[in-house]
Formats: C-alpha cells, structure tokens, sequence
C-alpha cells in the first residue's frame, strides 16, 4: 500500500500535465480501455479468456460502477470548485469508508485505531492548507463540494466491496474484469463525445501520461490495492490515502520545488505518527487471520 499510494499521488502531477490535452471523460474512458487491453494477453495465457458468469460480471460490475461513479462526479465538481476543496474533503474517505466496512463486513477497528484515523485526517487537512489555520476557515463550500461529497460517498466503498464480492479468483482476473466493466460504464457516459475528437491532434505528451496511468495508476494501483484489501481490511487500506499529500510534497522536493515550512512538515509528522499506529493494528489482525487457502489469489 505504501507502493500504491506513491504512485497514485504521481498520477496528480501527470493527470494536471494532461488534462488541458483531452476532455476529462474520455480521458479516462482511454485510460480504462488501454489498461485492460494491456492486461489482455496476461489474463488469457495464464487463465484463459473465459467470460465470467452472471452473477460475477455483477459483482465486477458494482465494484467499477463505484470507482467510475467517482471519477464521473470529481470531473464534475471541478467545474465548480477547486482542487484544494476536493483535497480536504477526500479526507472523509478513510472514515466513511470505516462506516461501510462496520455496517457490511462486521469490521472493528478499535478506539485506538479509531483515534489514529482522526489524527491521520487531521494531519492531512493540515498539510493540504500548509499549516495555515486562516486558510482553512476561510474554506467556501459550494454546488462543487457537495457534488465531489457524493462521489466521496463512492468511492468509500470500494474497498469494501472488493472484499465482500472477492470470491477466491485470482486478483489478476478480478482487477482484468473490473477493468472490462468499467470500460462498459464510461462508454454508457461518455461514448457519445468520441466521434467529436480530433484524435490525430493529440499531443504526444498526452498519449504517454496516458500509457503511464494506465499501467501504473490503474493496473497496478487496482491489483495492490485490492490484494492489499484482502489481508488489511478496507478501513486500513482506505487511510494510507492519507499519504497522499505527504507524497506530493516529496514530489515537489524532488523536482525542485524547495521544501515546505516547517509548520507543514509537523501535520506530515503527524500522518505518519497516525499511520504507525494504524498499521500496526492490521499486522495484529493479520497474525491471527490465516489468509485465504487458494494461493493463487493473490497473483
């Protein structure tokens, strides 16, 4: 997870890079196709080409309609509020997400963990606004955030559904058809704009930030975090989204960006204070779980 949140916070500096580029919809309908197109000689040589049964395209189904009813809504938002405010109220996930898991998997996660969550959201919050109290009281909430809100009660439970629908396949195959449905929902929204596209004016640039979040943004980020689940619990997986913002700041540090104050680096601390304290509470649920018998599961 520590991997999968590193490269889901590189996909903030390519997606803003390639955005002007190609309408966000269609982007990210490219972005799912090319991505199961890629995994589609991997699944067909190892497990064969089988198309699921009824019931598991529904389980599939639910599980993209999810992230896609997410990437829908963000883009939406966007046309009426900034990113700072979708920062701040992505902080919610981690807990809506704890909700879901209590109501639909019976998962506790204990007060001290509970207490980590709160402290983890409220060191990402800090760093969001750069340690700027004035910053975040003068927040304007909008049509915008209440819209991304939405799509944050979405994506809350991803990582719940993977975990309640996982059936024993192979991850490899669950996150291939989860990819194949996704595709099937953004063609149902955005198909229609296809034909409009001048795809022979399409920058270069744009075609290989493309490739780079199909791969490692989409194929590996979706494997890992749904491996990741199965062992963790989605409550746990769900707060490493709080790293987020540390990442992009050591991003930013890497290309030149200078480093932040040193009052923003105290909510860093914080975080990864918090995420200590969260992790360890997985690694105590783990050695007394034993994982899933079908080793092949995980890949």
């Amino acid at each position: 997870m520590l991997v999968a949140a590193g490269l889901v916070s590189t996909s903030f500096t390519v997606g803003k890079a390639i955005a002007p580029g190609l309408d966000p919809a269609v982007l990210t309908l490219v972005r799912f196709l090319l991505a199961a197109l890629l995994m589609l000689p991997w699944v067909r040589s190892r497990f064969g080409l089988c198309l699921p049964g009824g019931r598991a395209l529904v389980r599939y189904s639910l599980i993209s309609g999810v992230l896609v009813g997410f990437f829908w809504l963000m883009f939406l938002s966007l046309r009426y509020t900034t990113a700072l405010n979708t920062g701040v109220l992505y902080t919610l996930v981690p807990g809506i997400s704890s909700v879901y898991s209590a109501l639909l998997l019976r998962e506790r996660l204990g007060r001290y963990r509970l207490m980590a969550l709160l402290l983890a959201m409220a060191g990402a919050i800090w760093v969001i606004f750069r340690g700027d109290i004035s910053r975040l009281l003068a927040m304007d909430l909008n049509r915008g955030d209440l819209i991304f809100f939405a799509g944050c009660l979405l994506i809350a439970l991803y990582t719940p559904l993977v975990k309640l629908l996982h059936r024993g396949e192979s991850m490899i195959v669950m996150t291939f058809w989860v990819l194949v449905t996704g595709t099937f929902w953004l063609l149902l929204l955005s198909g229609n704009r296809l034909a409009s596209i001048s795809w022979s004016g399409v920058a270069p640039m744009v075609w290989a930030g493309i490739v780079y979040l199909a791969v490692f943004s989409t194929i590996v980020t979706f494997f890992l975090t749904q491996l990741a689940t199965l062992y963790l619990g989605p409550t746990r997986v769900t707060a490493y989204s709080y790293l987020y913002p540390p990442y992009i700041l050591l991003l930013d540090w890497i290309f030149g960006h200078g480093l932040p104050s040193l009052r923003t680096l105290a909510g860093v601390a914080l975080i990864l204070m918090a995420m200590v304290v969260v992790q360890k509470g997985a690694v105590t649920v783990h050695r007394y779980r034993q994982p899933p018998k079908d080793t092949d599961t995980f890949g």
